[in-house]
């Protein structure tokens, strides 16, 4: 009976610590100052709701919700590498202009970076450079 009590207890205060973790992360994803701050509190949000799950399967003794855990750490890792694409395609979000990198166009086409000129022939050099 003193096992139930104290996994009862243990349960509780991690429900109230991810909690408070939840609400700061809540806060870096509002106020973060850049977007790669909001990406990574956005994955931490995935982690937090993981824990919360697991708990949550502690504390019913209903195992199906760690299954639902691991699917969302799938998806969650999924939705962060393809927000870090998104970030390293379209710049970064203090405005500067990212160093010799090609833009496709709405024609699909290729619009030379900044400073180069295309060549009269449309290939490319050598080497590719």
């Amino acid at each position: 009976m003193i096992a139930a009590s104290i996994v009862s207890a243990a349960t509780m205060v991690a429900l109230g610590i991810l909690g408070l973790a939840f609400l700061l992360t809540v806060y870096r994803v509002v106020v973060g100052p850049t977007l790669p701050d909001r990406v990574l509190a956005l994955d931490m949000l995935v982690a937090v709701a993981i824990g919360f799950i697991a708990v949550i399967a502690i504390k019913t003794g209903f195992t199906l919700y760690i299954d639902i855990a691991i699917s969302l750490g799938l998806v969650g890792f999924l939705a962060t590498v393809a927000f870090a694409r998104f970030i390293l395609t379209h710049g970064t979000s203090d405005g500067k202009e990212r160093l010799a990198s090609p833009t496709i166009t709405a024609e699909g086409g290729l619009k030379p970076a900044a400073g180069k000129k295309p060549r009269k022939d449309g290939r490319r050099k050598k080497g590719g450079q």
